[in-house]
């Protein structure tokens, strides 16, 4: 009674690395594709909202203690975070006050760090455009060759 060696049908197989890498990226990827999917609500104090586009929005506050003219303006590039501060809505106009977040630039027209602006809904989105701004990254890549 010898115990005959193990051969390649006994032997404990190990899983195949392509079903480990097809697990993580469901994984991974089911939370992007559902955040994308998800309708985006109404907007609320302390949320953050993107700038559509480039606009030119109203200041709100002075920064640097200088009063407002009636027109002082700035600039918003696309995609600038904003975190809303203040939602006044009228019948006619919703007018949301914002906190600028992103894209530090010191420089005229540009809105500076932390000024307050007064912006309309239209002129915002909720959620970043995860999928797009991924499928666009792809599309440049293959592209190129």
């Amino acid at each position: 009674m010898n115990p005959q060696p193990p051969t390649e049908d006994t032997r404990p197989s190990e899983p195949p690395l392509w079903s480990i890498g097809l697990a993580m990226a469901v994984i991974l990827g089911a939370p992007l594709v559902l955040y994308s999917l998800a309708p985006p609500g109404p907007i609320r104090e302390g949320d953050t909202v993107f700038s559509e586009g480039e606009q030119r929005v109203q200041l709100s506050t002075s920064i640097d203690g200088v009063p407002l003219k009636p027109n002082d303006t700035c600039l918003l590039d696309p995609n600038n975070p904003l975190i809303v501060t203040q939602i006044a809505s009228d019948q006619s106009d919703e007018t949301i006050t914002a906190e600028v977040q992103g894209n530090p630039s010191g420089e005229w027209p540009f809105c500076p760090l932390h000024a307050e602006v007064q912006v309309r809904v239209h002129q915002v989105f909720q959620k970043s455009a995860t999928l797009s701004a991924v499928w666009e990254v792809l599309a440049r890549w293959f592209e190129r060759e």
